[in-house]
């Protein structure tokens, strides 16, 4: 029997990110977005939207994509509890008391949060974290690489590598970060022992990665249990 399509509400979707997800989501046939919520309330790119004062009036969804901003999160993640509907959120920036309220909510529905929706990078953190676990006396060192304008260093992505190598194996890495050119973004995972030396290796080309990313997630997580989920878990159970 053909399941059928995940309910979209794009929240944040004249961002740069709600615009790809919107553009990846019209032409996947597993997804079908019922509305978007931006601040003014203007159709996006031909899709119903709703502004962001009046959320609650959205058409029933499935899976809400957050691609917003830190002050309009708190009236998504309470329409999702509402609506009983998951919850991938992609918005940075958020504050202890945010990330505690979504803690809270998994105990009703299921969430995703992710800084970097990248599956490639996904996969990533679930190798390093067992690559710590199986080698934790050997060295280890994260080179990351972004174009010239990016000003936070490490990057986000390197801190949570960091974190989930201290989680697997009680001390961080050392970081390394440059910035060259128009680097999308690459990250290096270095374990290195004695005569021998392993590299995990992660390369983005392509910003739209990070789009495709959330709307795998969206369709995974759609009808999960309640629960904190992360995109790295998903692909590989």
């Amino acid at each position: 029997m053909t399941r059928a399509p995940v309910r979209l509400l794009i929240h944040g979707a004249s961002g740069r990110m709600g615009r790809a997800v919107l553009r990846l989501a019209a032409a996947d046939a597993r997804v079908a977005v019922t509305g978007a919520v931006n601040r003014s309330g203007n159709k996006v790119d031909g899709v119903r939207a709703w502004p962001a004062s009046r959320i609650a009036a959205a058409l029933p969804f499935d899976v809400l994509v957050d691609f917003s901003l830190p002050d309009a999160l708190d009236a998504a993640l309470e329409l999702c509890l509402q609506r009983g509907a998951a919850l991938v959120c992609g918005t940075t920036g958020l504050s202890s008391s945010q990330r505690e309220a979504m803690v809270a909510a998994a105990e009703s529905i299921p969430i995703l949060y992710a800084a970097n929706f990248s599956i490639g990078v996904a996969l990533l953190h679930e190798l390093v974290s067992r690559a710590a676990t199986a080698v934790p006396d050997w060295d280890c060192h994260i080179v990351e690489t972004h174009h010239a304008q990016k000003r936070d260093a490490p990057s986000g992505t390197a801190l949570s590598l960091g974190e989930a190598i201290a989680g697997a194996r009680g001390s961080p890495p050392q970081y390394l970060s440059l910035r060259a050119g128009d680097v999308v973004g690459e990250h290096l995972v270095q374990f290195t022992g004695h005569g021998e030396r392993l590299e995990l290796i992660h390369r983005a080309t392509d910003r739209e990665i990070f789009a495709r990313g959330a709307l795998e997630a969206a369709v995974r997580l759609a009808g999960r249990g309640p629960g904190i989920y992360s995109l790295g878990k998903l692909l590989l159970g």
